[in-house]
């Protein structure tokens, strides 16, 4: 069985103020004619649909022609809900669409959704759907000792009902790291701070494939077959140097799945330019590439420039950042990672009277003290017991 593997498509999304809808249009189309040139069996979507958990109608329209497409060419569709999706939502009408292929699951409700497909050479495959879950919603009803995301995934795919006669495939949308070592990651994506409620990919042995998504830096965890597809755009300058790909994963009746990853082609690629101003407006630099791109340029220049967002934009209409590097901007990054420094010395209680005088212009009052010495006292407990 062959299936093509997406993540964070992120309908919606505007980067920079600038509006990724037509891009994802072209990059949605790429994929549709992948799918039927590789005459897949099912498209599998592991979260973060849309960028927002109330998409513009323009996002609900791309998705839909999407689903549509594949549909039309008899091609399932396999989605769960992300961090940035209203897992209600999805759920919407998700029982008429099941009988076109199109198998959404937004919400957990207490027990795993799977859905088995069977392709023509007889080789059953049962795909489970675990949404993004929320530990302290389901503390209750999956009996969790703690509410992590590592016990909640854990309870979640204990629900799993085991087809032995089947390969089995994970679809997933949570933070993973191996052995407590972090996956690559991205400015685009929300990140629990330290991997705060990460899970351990070790919780994935016993699936043939787990499609994961919610980190937009395509790659592997550990073995091939765990595997984050990354968001097929780039959605920040730190993906720049990173080509974007949509993994084609075929599992066979028996053995290691064969993973390929097939490339994509962005309507406007994003990428950075540096150097003075001059350099970044000689013809060398403008034939380089492409003027339409999605561009961040870093000038180098000491002295002070009139206008080198006019100029910049003139011949780059993209422009989407402008910064500096430069003996004033380095100086003023060195106070920063002083201040920074400074800031880690400080208790939590300490850090948030700092907060709360810049925001407000005063201290906290001494009830409000009290308060904010209570909560803190009743965290580390809660720690402590953990």
């Amino acid at each position: 069985m062959k299936f093509l593997h997406l993540g964070d498509l992120h309908l919606g999304k505007r980067v920079y103020g600038y509006s990724m809808l037509e891009d994802q249009r072209v990059i949605l189309g790429q994929i549709v004619q992948m799918a039927s040139e590789q005459q897949v069996d099912a498209v599998v979507i592991a979260g973060d649909i849309y960028d927002k958990a109330v998409p513009p109608g323009e996002a609900v329209s791309l998705f839909d022609s999407f689903f549509t497409a594949l549909c039309a060419q008899e091609i399932a569709v396999l989605a769960i809900s992300g961090n940035h999706d209203s897992g209600e939502r999805l759920d919407f009408g998700r029982t008429l669409l099941a009988q076109q292929g199109m198998h959404l699951a937004g919400s957990f409700d207490g027990v795993l959704q799977s859905v088995t497909l069977c392709d023509a050479t007889g080789c059953r495959v049962q795909f489970h759907l675990l949404p993004w879950l929320h530990p302290m919603e389901l503390k209750e009803k999956l009996h969790l000792e703690k509410s992590t995301q590592q016990c909640a995934v854990q309870a979640a795919l204990d629900q799993a009902d085991w087809e032995k006669d089947a390969r089995h495939v994970l679809l997933a949308h949570t933070f993973v790291t191996v052995g407590g070592e972090l996956p690559a990651q991205s400015e685009s994506e929300i990140i629990p701070v330290g991997g705060v409620d990460a899970v351990d990919a070790a919780l994935f042995e016993r699936y043939d494939y787990t499609a994961l998504g919610h980190i937009h830096r395509p790659q592997q965890l550990g073995r091939a077959c765990v595997r984050y597809a990354g968001s097929p755009l780039k959605y920040s300058f730190s993906e720049a140097r990173y080509p974007k790909s949509v993994p084609l994963v075929t599992i066979h009746a028996e053995g290691e799945p064969d993973i390929v990853l097939l490339p994509l082609q962005p309507r406007h690629d994003l990428r950075e330019i540096r150097g003075s101003l001059e350099d970044v407006l000689s013809e060398q630099t403008v034939q380089a590439g492409d003027c339409e791109d999605y561009i961040r340029v870093i000038l180098t220049d000491e002295e002070e420039l009139y206008d080198p967002q006019g100029a910049l934009k003139a011949v780059y209409p993209n422009l989407m950042r402008l910064d500096f590097d430069n003996a004033r901007t380095r100086s003023d990054d060195a106070e920063g990672l002083q201040r920074e420094e400074a800031a880690k010395q400080l208790t939590p209680a300490e850090l948030f009277m700092q907060f709360f005088a810049e925001q407000n212009g005063k201290d906290l009052t001494e009830w409000q003290l009290g308060m904010l010495q209570d909560i803190c006292c009743r965290v580390e407990e809660e720690d402590e017991a953990d």
